[in-house]
């Protein structure tokens, strides 16, 4: 009887008990890092966290298209637009640009959107942390630019989404940069196999573009989240592919292969001249609105003027154009078709990316991809009937050339068109044409779009970590002070000032190593910045060897991350 309070209590000892445990391992989680099983789990976690992320902004673009426009198949928006009244045409994307121009203005410290290239940046040079609150703007500035009639592409803004999931995951536990780049993969692989229902694009994405290696320790929780993510678009979408692809589809004679080595030219041509556009388009805008002198909030709701003057005449401009790329895979367009939608596309994408509104490149990248290898098909069947397969066929390789290309995505772009048809001979076709466009574009511009966008900014990822990881460290946190027992003589440091030999406490090593390599001196002198142009205040020295020791650490470091 005396035992039977004490085994009355007991049912609740399990419970505190499971709860302390659950206490003990977060703690041991955000101070150890998670074991490799833990990590699994987290990264399925992200994995489906991230995966109804896309959904929901699928979803949004969706709901947002049908009360916009008053179209109950968002999917065929271009053909409904046509019946639409051209002044509700020509207003909706300008509106839109207002907003988006109040949003970007409001939440950003510089009216820019977020997209891809930022992630990349984040997982190179930031532990895999994206910025959230322009982040976030950024999306929202993407969902209304894609409803309100923008011509560009969900696919960027999803992956700065759930680039921004993960970098929240790796703030909670404390993430190191190896495990937040993880994060960020897992993340990144599950957005993109949710948007394509494409696990293994999605996995290979995330390594190729985001991580930029094939490190082996992170492929199981990269796939796993890339599963996650697919089957959830499975739950949500059934078990689709993004286009309806017909059945015929193989080529007539491997002779024909050639014609997809000539097709992989041309689409590299074209994808540069997508690129290009945008950067021209960027430039160009931005020396009018100095010249004229208008607010930053005004720039898109230009563009978005422009880009509805254009639908009026090509509503297939309007949002992501999956129904116009879909008419392009099928057959449906004439030669003239596609040549003319390809030029206007490029010129919608340029005035929507260079206006500063929202939305990504992969969407255009694939439209203007089917509709060249269409009209490239057209005439290649045209020339030689007798051993030529389909026009559909072309269309296919070209899209996945022209996206391969801009992405700098060659492998995954591959297996996203092989998992859309499933058929290895097509794949083949595909292979061929992508291999050859990523090569000769990747010569052209700074390896892709995203790259490039960054080596503008003067952040040279395309180079590759012997290059970016001297702009990761400071002079301020490798100098040694002028006391310090290694630092050279008052004299030696009096003359290398003299001699134009120093640097700020706030440059990089970026900009401190040239010195070194130019002048053959063992040290320089660390000034503060505002003392450059007078007396200068010397505040340390930075040795060479320290400088070269830390960067010694960092490629170290990085090579063990991507052979581990």
């Amino acid at each position: 009887m005396t035992d039977a309070p004490s085994r009355k209590a007991n049912p609740s000892r399990p419970a505190g008990t499971t709860l302390a445990t659950l206490r003990r391992s977060w703690r041991m989680i955000r101070q150890q890092g998670p074991s490799k099983v833990q990590f699994w789990f987290i990264a399925l976690v992200v994995g489906i966290a991230s995966g109804y992320a896309a959904v929901a902004f699928m979803l949004s673009i969706e709901w947002l298209q049908t009360h916009l426009y008053g179209t109950d198949d968002p999917r065929r928006l271009h053909s409904f637009a046509r019946t639409m009244p051209w002044f509700r045409v020509l207003i909706l994307p300008a509106i839109g640009g207002l907003i988006v121009g109040w949003l970007l203005t409001r939440f950003t410290p510089d009216a820019r959107v977020r997209g891809p290239a930022e992630v990349i940046q984040a997982s190179a040079m930031k532990e895999g942390r994206v910025e959230r609150r322009a982040g976030l703007a950024s999306v929202a500035a993407s969902l209304i630019t894609l409803s309100a009639g923008g011509s560009s592409g969900r696919e960027g803004p999803v992956v700065h989404m759930v680039g921004m999931i993960a970098g929240w995951v790796s703030n909670r536990l404390n993430a190191d940069g190896i495990t937040g780049r993880d994060l960020l993969g897992c993340a990144v692989a599950a957005g993109v196999a949710t948007s394509f229902n494409a696990p293994l694009a999605g996995a290979l994405f995330a390594m190729e573009v985001v991580l930029r290696h094939f490190a082996v320790h992170a492929f199981a929780p990269i796939t796993i989240a890339a599963v996650s993510g697919a089957v959830i678009s499975r739950i949500h979408f059934g078990d689709r592919t993004e286009f309806a692809l017909p059945q015929e589809g193989a080529l007539a004679f491997y002779l024909e292969l050639p014609a997809f080595l000539l097709l992989g030219i041309v689409a590299a041509f074209v994808a540069v001249a997508l690129m290009r556009s945008v950067f021209v388009a960027e430039d160009v805008a931005t020396r009018w609105q100095a010249r004229l002198g208008l607010p930053p909030m005004l720039r898109p709701a230009v563009a978005g003027l422009m880009l509805g003057i254009t639908a009026i005449f090509f509503p297939h401009i309007i949002g992501v154009g999956y129904e116009t790329t879909s008419a392009a895979l099928s057959g449906h367009l004439t030669l003239a078709d596609a040549i003319i939608f390809t030029v206007v596309k490029v010129a919608a994408t340029s005035i929507t990316m260079g206006g500063r509104m929202g939305g990504g490149i992969f969407s255009p990248a694939l439209m203007v991809g089917a509709l060249t290898g269409l009209a490239f098909g057209g005439m290649a069947t045209a020339f030689l009937p007798d051993i030529s397969g389909s026009e559909t066929l072309y269309a296919l390789a070209g899209m996945g050339a022209v996206a391969g290309a801009v992405l700098g995505a060659p492998i995954s772009t591959t297996l996203i068109v092989f998992e859309m048809t499933g058929d290895w001979q097509t794949g083949i076709a595909v292979m061929t044409a992508v291999s050859v466009a990523s090569a000769l574009s990747g010569r052209l511009v700074s390896r892709s779009f995203f790259l490039t966008q960054l080596e503008r900014r003067d952040i040279h990822l395309a180079d590759g970590p012997q290059r970016y990881l001297l702009a990761m460290f400071k002079v301020s946190a490798v100098m040694k002070s002028p006391e310090h027992a290694k630092a050279p003589s008052e004299d030696r440091v009096r003359r290398a000032l003299n001699e134009g030999l120093f640097v700020s406490p706030g440059d990089t090593l970026e900009a401190a190593m040239p010195l070194f390599e130019t002048s053959g001196a063992d040290f320089l002198v660390v000034v503060r910045a505002e003392d450059k142009a007078e007396t200068p205040d010397i505040v340390g020295v930075i040795l060479h060897i320290d400088a070269l020791r830390a960067f010694n650490r960092a490629l170290a470091a990085t090579a063990k991350e991507e052979h581990s």
